[in-house]
């Protein structure tokens, strides 16, 4: 991968796979689709508009364009090499569902008696202001494999804290 294109999402960590939800999958490719279909042939033709009016140095039309162009071709690599290696995993299909996997929401309580749900996705669909974690974060990697009923240690900012898992939901099988 270049070094650029790092820059564009979160590094999958050495040795894992790309787990991603068909929602997260198709969320991809319709904003692969929107920058390489819809915005890049707009800003191309402003470019090449604005590059037939004389000097560029000095044509902000000019050198805005370039500098849009250069993110879109970043991005539309980013998430070509990205959806390239995705597993695409659903979430409904998991048969255990009283353990913690990829897909599941997980509500826990800690120490402090604070109660918290997330929902564990892959790192390039997890949003954590949608309560959407990591398969790769701490916290995932704390809750996987577990049980309702039962104590994790993870790691925070603070030092070791203990939760319980209170609950564990996948989404429903489609049709069923």
């Amino acid at each position: 991968m270049d070094d650029d294109d790092d820059e564009e999402g979160p590094p999958l960590p050495p040795g894992t796979k790309n787990y991603m939800t068909p929602a997260g999958h198709a969320r991809l490719r319709e904003e692969l689709h929107a920058l390489w279909v819809l915005e890049r042939p707009k800003v191309v033709e402003i470019v090449t508009w604005a590059a037939g009016n004389g000097d560029r140095s000095e044509n902000g039309d000019y050198q805005y364009g370039k500098k849009r162009l250069r993110e879109i071709d970043r991005r539309v690599r980013f998430l070509h090499k990205r959806l390239a290696i995705a597993e695409v995993v659903d979430p409904s299909q998991q048969t255990q569902r009283d353990r913690v996997f990829f897909g599941a929401t997980v509500t826990f309580v800690n120490s402090r008696d604070e109660e918290r749900t997330v929902t564990v996705l892959g790192v390039d669909e997890a949003e954590i202001t949608r309560g959407e974690v990591s398969l790769h974060s701490p916290i995932a990697r704390a809750l996987l494999r577990a049980k309702v009923g039962e104590a994790v240690r993870m790691m925070t900012p603070g030092g070791w804290e203990e939760i319980e898992i209170l609950e564990v939901r996948y989404p429903e099988v489609a049709g069923g």
